[in-house]
């Protein structure tokens, strides 16, 4: 018998490696023969790197760049095993769990650290990029990283705006001369969840902005700045790309990706399990085994376990789910190549206990599901 596991994180108790580390564990104690194959994945957010690197047994990277608020920090990113694609969390230089609560202000926020990393990878000779976007602290429209790359923002007297995207109301010029030149020979594919405008009541800052501490007065300048940013920099580029659907992606990051690079919107999972190979792997399973956190409703729609078992439908391989916990329409996932959905959570517990033995609680549930193929095996048999 032939198993893949491919999960996504645990967020907050375990990454996708150690999760799929856990099923195999649990399948091997009772299908001991049984070959095992782990692809953890991720869908552009947290762990892609980590995902990415090691489906393909590539190479972490560690930099120092600017953070969100200007601080330096330590941020990863990863080559892959073809030695010639970067995979970037905007996260990693630019994200909200890099701020403590007290100080998150999305006006002073900045992708800078973000552009960093693109520009380090160029360094090293890489010219393809796969970028997730998620968890950002920042709403200045990616202007950040975009002046890491060598594109100045004026204002009225000729002087660069400061960072963060409150600044974006006194843009007056945007001049690219200095762009990075290595940008027109990259192809960049940018993993985007989402599907919001730039501006408007979906947009970046209305959607966004109070997670990351706006209030609503903030959220209103923040989202006019955005716009006025959207206006000057269609003169500029000739390009209008506030309405594309993920433009307001990690507070606008994702419309100045398409404003100043050669880049591609499109859904995580599919670029992560494209680069995986993962079609390829399946062919030859007899079951598939994905999970998550939480399903729920918003999993049909286009989450990674349901990205997962499209694939794995094309090829006639069923497809099971173990979640951390399951949310209100979590049987929608059924009309959506998964064949069945079971929590990891077998007893009553608190939560603070569910993340402090999750690791234990995925062996214990893999091993349950595995029981229960095993006698779906005898029944077939049988007959």
């Amino acid at each position: 018998m032939h198993i893949i596991v491919a999960p996504d994180s645990f967020k907050g108790s375990l990454s996708a490696i150690e999760v799929a580390n856990a099923m195999a564990r649990g399948i091997i104690s009772v299908f001991p023969e049984a070959q095992v194959t782990k692809v953890p994945i991720a869908d552009g957010g947290e762990g892609t790197v980590e995902a990415l690197v090691t489906a393909t047994g590539g190479r972490m990277m560690y930099e120092k760049v600017m953070g969100p608020l200007g601080d330096t920090v330590d941020a990863c990113w990863g080559i892959l095993g073809d030695h010639e694609t970067g995979v970037i969390e905007m996260a990693a230089a630019s994200g909200l769990l890099l701020i403590p609560k007290e100080r998150r202000d999305p006006r002073m926020a900045t992708t800078y650290g973000t552009g960093q990393l693109i520009k380090i990878a160029l360094d090293q000779g890489i010219r393809k990029l796969i970028i997730g976007l998620g968890g950002s602290a920042t709403n200045d429209g990616g202007v950040g990283m975009a002046r890491a790359l060598g594109v100045k923002f004026l204002d009225e007297a000729n002087h660069e705006l400061p960072d963060g995207g409150a600044a974006l109301k006194d843009l007056t010029e945007i001049n690219t001369e200095g762009m990075d030149p290595r940008l027109a020979e990259a192809t960049i594919l940018v993993a985007c969840d989402v599907d919001n405008p730039l501006y408007g009541p979906r947009g970046a800052s209305a959607v966004y902005g109070p997670q990351k501490g706006a209030t609503p007065e903030i959220i209103n300048d923040l989202d006019q700045a955005l716009k006025h940013y959207a206006d000057i920099a269609k003169q500029t580029t000739g390009r209008d790309v506030a309405e594309r659907p993920g433009a307001g992606a990690a507070g606008g990051l994702g419309a100045g990706l398409l404003l100043f690079t050669p880049s591609q919107l499109r859904p995580g999972v599919q670029i992560v399990l494209e680069a995986t190979g993962f079609a390829e792997k399946v062919k030859q399973a007899d079951l598939v085994i994905t999970g998550e956190g939480c399903t729920d409703s918003q999993t049909a729609h286009g989450k990674a376990p349901v990205g997962v078992a499209k694939i794995a439908q094309h090829y006639n391989v069923p497809t099971l789910c173990l979640s951390g916990s399951l949310g209100s329409g979590c049987e929608d996932v059924l009309q959506q190549g998964i064949g069945g959905v079971m929590s990891i959570i077998a007893r009553p517990m608190t939560l603070d206990e569910c993340m402090g033995s999750a690791d234990e609680l995925v062996y214990e549930a893999t091993a349950r599901l595995c029981r229960l193929v095993r006698v779906g095996i005898a029944m077939a048999n049988a007959k």
